[in-house]
C-alpha cells in the first residue's frame, strides 16, 4: 500500500469513526488513545483545570481550543507530567500516566511542543535533533568510554535526524546554531526533534503562534501529514481559522472546563463557543478560508493560555 493510500485511509478512518459520536463535553470516542477523569489544578482558590472526563481520538488531528487563561495549556503540563494535578487520573494507551515523569511519559510515546520554543541555542540544529532521540547507549557513562558500544545507534540517529531536516526543509540548517534560527524555523525544529522518538501522539502548544504567513502553510502541512502517517494530534490553537481547516474534532474549554466539542463545522456555531470563545466578537466570519492565504499576516495573539 502506497503511503498517499494510507494516509486516505487514515483521514477516512477518523472521518468515519468521530462521524458518530455525540456532540457534548465528555464525549466517548470509539478508539480513544488518552482518557481523562476528574483532572483538577488549583492555584491558590482558583480552578485552572476542572475536567471531568476527556477523550482523544487515535490517529485525529484534535484542536484544544479556549479563550486566553481556559486551562488549555494547564491541561498540557498536567497530561505529560511538566505539572502536578491537584487530584485526577488518566490513561495512555491504556497505561496509567498520573503522576508519571516527563521523561516518563515521552518514552511511553506521548511527546510536547511548547508555546515558546526549547532549542538549546548554542547548539548547533543537528545537536538539538539528536537529543530528541530514544535509546542512546552513549548516556551510560561506562558505555560512552567504549566507542563501539554507541557509534552505530549515533549514526542511526544521525541519519534519521537528518531525513527529518530535509522533511522541514532544513537541511541547510543543520550546522547553524539553534538560536540564529527565525521564530518560524524554531517552531519547525521544535515539531521535528519531538518526532525523533518516533512518538504515538504528538501534542501542539499554539504550533503557529509567531509564525509568519510563508511557514504557516508548511506547518499546516506538516501537521496533516503526521495525521496521514498514524500519529495522533492534539494541538492549542487560538486562531480559529487554522483549526477550522485542519481539525477532525474540536474540543473547547473556557475556565478550566470542557464546555463543548464536535466536529470543527459544528462547534463553529455552538452558542457555549461564541459566548466563551468569541466574546464581543460575534461578527467573525469563522468560514473565510481566505484567511489562509499567504498573503494575509497572521492575527496578533494576547496572552498566554
Amino acid at each position: 500500500m502506497s503511503a498517499e493510500q494510507t494516509g486516505h485511509d487514515f483521514r477516512t478512518t477518523a472521518a468515519r469513526d468521530l462521524q458518530h459520536v455525540h456532540r457534548k463535553p465528555g464525549a466517548v470516542k470509539p478508539d480513544a488513545i488518552l482518557v481523562a477523569d476528574d483532572v483538577t489544578r488549583h492555584f491558590g482558590g482558583i480552578a485552572a483545570v476542572d475536567v471531568a472526563h476527556l477523550e482523544v481520538q487515535r490517529n485525529a488531528i484534535t484542536a484544544l481550543i479556549g479563550p486566553n487563561g481556559a486551562g488549555k495549556t494547564t491541561l498540557f503540563n498536567l497530561m505529560t507530567g511538566f505539572d502536578r494535578p491537584s487530584s485526577g487520573r488518566w490513561t495512555f494507551e491504556g497505561a496509567p500516566l498520573a503522576g508519571v515523569s516527563a521523561a516518563r511519559v515521552a518514552r511511553s510515546g506521548m511527546v510536547r511542543t511548547f508555546q515558546l520554543t526549547k532549542a538549546l541555542n548554542r547548539m548547533t540544529v543537528i545537536e538539538n535533533m539528536r537529543l530528541g532521540a530514544t535509546h542512546q547507549p552513549g548516556e551510560n557513562l561506562f558505555a560512552a568510554l567504549v566507542p563501539s558500544l554507541w557509534r552505530p545507534r549515533e549514526k542511526e540517529i544521525t541519519a534519521q535526524a537528518e531525513e527529518l531536516l530535509a522533511r522541514f526543509k532544513l537541511e541547510t540548517k543543520r550546522d547553524d546554531f539553534a538560536g540564529s534560527l527565525s521564530g518560524g524555523q524554531r517552531k519547525l525544529l521544535e515539531m521535528a526533534r519531538a518526532l525523533m522518538s518516533r512518538p504515538t501522539m504528538i501534542m501542539l502548544d499554539e504550533p503557529m503562534a509567531g509564525v509568519n504567513p510563508a511557514l504557516t502553510q508548511s506547518l499546516l502541512g506538516h501537521i496533516q501529514a503526521l495525521r496521514d502517517e498514524g500519529t495522533t494530534v492534539l494541538f492549542v490553537e487560538h486562531d480559529m481559522h487554522m483549526v477550522r481547516h485542519i481539525s477532525d474534532w474540536v474540543v473547547v474549554m473556557a475556565e478550566g472546563r470542557i464546555v463543548a466539542e464536535g466536529p470543527p463545522e459544528s462547534v463553529m456555531k455552538d452558542p457555549a463557543v461564541i459566548d466563551a470563545y468569541l466574546g464581543a466578537h460575534h461578527d467573525t466570519d469563522l468560514g473565510d478560508d481566505s484567511l489562509l492565504e499567504d498573503d494575509v499576516p497572521p492575527r496578533t495573539r494576547e496572552g498566554q493560555s
